[in-house]
């Protein structure tokens, strides 16, 4: 059990021997354990601390007395789960503390693996809960929109930018690394502006051929070509009122560049085989990973078109420069995840926190999300350590522990090496200032400065 799993227990039972066989049942798990034996002395403990889990008898002193307890920890500990322990007889009143919202009941005599099991799931839901709320907070304090969440003042300034433009009806630009997201930021302009109920229309210009390209945009009518049985309309057509998004515009052939124009400053489009134009109102918002500047310089690119596409160009930056975000989208993407795959959402490890935020992430969004979903799947307990991780990501930079035959090699790695290597990354991406270096981490500054004395880590 990870340290920062372990819970806050209060056990009550006017038992003594039988309060210490619970008690030390749960702190072999891991978990703080407080025990009490009346009453009061519960009651007490629930108005001064504060508990995950409280494990009560049901009949002490009182008939009423575990009810008593379970009434006032719903007053002041409702985010605790309450488990019942009970005598066989007494059955139909631990029922019926479940409706008044107890986790569950035991009967005694103990079964000390179905009491451990019983205590370990009420934990796990109460610590599921928590996280979900805290991630829910969270992602509402965040700006963005799905997939480039964040805090960032790169996303920040972004989310700005697009609240700016979307109502207005420039065309838009959309520049950035492979991966960074241009069709959310394109999706999010089109979903903010006057255009939002009509079609959002995505067009993937790269490794397409001049013919294809066109019959997808213009659309064709019957016997146009060999195959075009009846008439079709193109996107232009359909995204009419709408936006229509060429990712990767960059790629568009050029005598197709030249096509592209004509329609933007005409506002018609004529299908293949035909000589009628039909007239088309569409919002035009590109994306490219190229320097399309360079590409002008060249002659690869119009540079009349270059610049009738760019009425207002947004730059994304990559997930390196911005990696203060990367634990808000990994808890993001873990809950999605979780959910789709009906598993509970697992606490992320700082180690592992840490080696996820020092990556360099040449695939930018689109490859964390890849390795939060494969993560998941290998996770099978309630913590995301470094072995689910993917070697290039638990071993970054070429920084190769010592007793690692090779790269490729899946050698032992012991938990003080991947700390330090943790920690290692978080001080080199926060450029040496250790308050933002703990925050990635997800430690306290106190911490890291005892664990860069006990590693040497200057």
């Amino acid at each position: 059990m990870s340290g920062a799993s372990a819970a806050q227990v209060l056990v009550i039972d006017d038992e003594e021997d039988h309060a210490e066989v619970m008690g030390e049942v749960l702190k072999r798990m891991g978990h703080v354990c407080t025990l009490v034996h009346t009453l009061p002395a519960a009651v007490d403990e629930l108005k001064h601390g504060a508990f995950d889990l409280i494990v009560t008898d049901l009949v002490m002193d009182a008939q009423d007395d575990g009810l008593r307890v379970l009434e006032a920890a719903r007053a002041g500990q409702s985010d605790a789960a309450v488990v019942m322990v009970t005598a066989h007889g007494d059955v139909p009143t631990a029922k019926a503390a479940l409706r008044g919202g107890a986790y569950d009941f035991i009967e005694k005599p103990l079964d000390l693996d179905v009491f451990r099991t019983l205590c370990g799931n009420a934990i796990e839901a109460v610590f599921l809960r928590t996280q979900n709320r805290e991630l829910k907070r969270e992602v509402e304090g965040a700006r963005g929109f799905e997939g480039m969440l964040g805090t960032s003042a790169a996303i920040r300034a972004l989310a700005n930018q697009v609240e700016q433009v979307a109502p207005a009806p420039l065309p838009v630009l959309v520049t950035g690394e492979s991966g960074t997201g241009k069709e959310l930021v394109a999706r999010a302009i089109h979903s903010r502006s006057k255009r939002s109920g009509k079609p959002f229309v995505p067009i993937n210009c790269a490794g397409l051929s001049e013919s294809i390209l066109e019959d997808e945009l213009f659309g064709h009518v019957r016997g146009a070509f060999t195959g075009a049985e009846k008439d079709r309309q193109g996107r232009f057509e359909y995204a009419s009122g709408g936006t229509m998004f060429l990712d990767e515009i960059g790629d568009m052939p050029k005598p197709m560049q030249a096509k592209l124009l004509r329609v933007l400053e005409s506002g018609e489009v004529v299908r293949l085989g035909s000589n009628e134009p039909r007239h088309v109102d569409v919002r035009l918002v590109s994306a490219t990973n190229a320097g399309l500047e360079a590409m002008v310089k060249e002659g690869a690119f119009r540079e009349d078109l270059y610049f009738r596409i760019k009425g207002m160009e947004l730059h994304l930056p990559p997930l390196r420069a911005r990696r203060e975000d990367v634990p808000l989208l990994v808890r993001h993407f873990l809950a999605k995840f979780a959910h789709e795959l009906g598993k509970p959402v697992p606490e992320v490890a700082r180690d592992t926190m840490g080696l996820l935020s020092g990556y360099g992430w040449p695939g930018n969004v689109r490859q964390l999300i890849n390795v939060t979903q494969n993560a998941l799947v290998m996770c099978d307990g309630p913590v995301l350590e470094p072995k689910h991780l993917p070697p290039e990501v638990r071993l970054t930079d070429g920084d190769v522990p010592e007793n690692a035959e090779s790269l490729g090699g899946e050698a032992p790695l012991k938990l003080d090496q991947l700390e330090k290597h943790a920690i290692r990354n978080a001080l080199r991406v926060a450029e040496g200032n250790r308050e933002q270096a703990a925050e990635m981490l997800g430690i306290g500054e106190r911490t890291l400065y005892r664990k860069l004395k006990e590693y040497g880590v200057k």
